[in-house]
């Protein structure tokens, strides 16, 4: 259980995004909860140390102090990794780069982890759509991010909005998988094994964080590489916890997969039904791509930088 007095370090995973400073600026009107306090870590992912100006310009605003952490190689696992190798707090949050965190985000996982004594809190991120976006993917909402609960209990989280016991015995020690941190799917694999390891996950539904989405994320194309890395993950994971992929696992994907495409044909009239039946077909066809053992599709970074970076690290 969390004691009254607390110290939270914030982490914030950066890649040469502009919106950070607004991110940072979300973190600076937080309604902090009685007893805690609260210090901030930036871990900068690219080559070149493109956010220490934000980070410095944000810091003479900020009423905490803020740790800044150049850890190049376009790797996403290895930022995370820093924030967890400087976290001097009893816990640890993160929010991604471009979210903004409502006033009582923090204040929300706190309770919940005390009410729950859970080992980690995930909270919602919820899609702030532009005009560009098509009416189709704003009224369905594809891109908000919620847990997902399996027969009431969640079995993974996400790194976009959570609160984490690093101490906990779950936690203690763990570390994001480098091998995807370029793919994605790091953070599926990291919580997959805090709950396999007995770990208590729970759900903040109020702390609330916001992310805009961008125009190339606003596209259907944009969608379905995401569902199939995410597939991928699955099935890979999948596959790990049963020594190998069974010839029934993957024929179940199979048939999900065609279901989907289906119900995709069936529903073509309806934008919203037909684009969710299509992408959840293209999740279940990223399965058996994990299943069958696969290497996850890049979705992050630049691979030249990330080339450039173990250059300069080597060097």
């Amino acid at each position: 259980m969390m004691t009254q007095a607390l110290r939270i370090d914030i982490a914030v995973c950066t890649y040469r995004r502009p919106q950070l400073a607004e991110t940072l600026r979300s973190l600076g009107a937080l309604v902090v909860p009685e007893g805690v306090t609260l210090r901030l870590i930036v871990a900068d992912n690219d080559v070149r140390p493109s956010a220490e100006g934000i980070v410095r310009d944000m810091t003479q605003r900020l009423p905490f102090p803020v740790t800044y952490v150049h850890c190049p190689a376009s790797n996403i696992s290895l930022a995370r990794n820093a924030c967890l190798d400087h976290a001097e707090g009893d816990w640890l949050a993160f929010i991604d780069d471009d979210c903004s965190a409502s006033p009582h985000w923090l204040a929300a996982l706190v309770a919940k982890a005390r009410e729950r004594d859970a080992d980690a809190v995930l909270g919602p991120v919820e899609a702030i759509y532009g005009e560009g976006a098509p009416g189709w993917m704003r009224h369905g909402d594809f891109h908000s991010t919620n847990p997902v609960f399996v027969r009431g209990r969640l079995l993974t989280g996400y790194t976009c909005n959570v609160l984490m016991n690093v101490a906990a015995p779950s936690l203690e020690g763990r570390r994001f998988n480098l091998a995807l941190g370029r793919t994605g799917g790091e953070d599926t694999e990291f919580f997959s094994g805090m709950v396999r390891d007995g770990g208590r996950l729970a759900f903040a539904g109020d702390a609330l964080a916001s992310e805009p989405v961008p125009v190339d994320r606003a596209q259907l194309g944009w969608l379905a590489k995401r569902r199939f890395r995410t597939g991928q993950t699955h099935g890979r994971l999948l596959a790990t916890a049963n020594d190998g992929a069974s010839a029934k696992a993957v024929a179940l994907a199979i048939a999900k997969a065609a279901f989907c495409a289906g119900g995709a044909v069936v529903t073509v009239l309806a934008p919203v039904a037909r684009n969710r039946y299509l992408l959840r077909a293209i999740m279940h066809s990223g399965v058996v791509s994990g299943l069958l053992g696969v290497r996850e599709i890049a979705l992050y970074g630049d691979a030249s930088a990330a080339i450039e970076g173990r250059r300069d690290h080597a060097a």
